[in-house]
């Protein structure tokens, strides 16, 4: 899992690209926090993720709960197939809150 974030007057903007499975949780995990401290502000772009598991979505959860807990806002954003599949599957789409926008050819 690659974490690229880019701070811009404190509006930090994640991007997430490749695995976001048990095999890379904890690295990610440490890559995700410390973006959040230095951020006011958080978007994180879940375009590029390749392939989520059940850590990925606790990851996800946990993002959004120390978000929660620092009055910091986060929006998850160009959610990917993949990432769209899990959450209908899991029925998460409502706890994350965020809109999700099907493009065509998407269910």
């Amino acid at each position: 899992m690659n974490v690229n974030v880019v701070n811009q007057q404190g509006i930090c903007r994640v991007g997430m690209a490749g695995e976001m499975t048990i095999y890379t949780a904890a690295k990610t995990k440490d890559a995700l926090l410390l973006a959040m401290a230095d951020c006011n502000e958080i978007e994180m772009d879940l375009g590029a993720v390749s392939e989520i598991d059940a850590a990925g979505l606790q990851l996800l959860a946990l993002a959004k709960r120390c978000a929660e807990e620092t009055n910091k806002p986060l929006q998850f954003v160009a959610h990917s197939q993949v990432i769209l599949d899990t959450l209908d599957l899991c029925n998460l789409a409502g706890v994350f809150g965020d809109p999700v926008v099907l493009t065509s050819g998407q269910n």
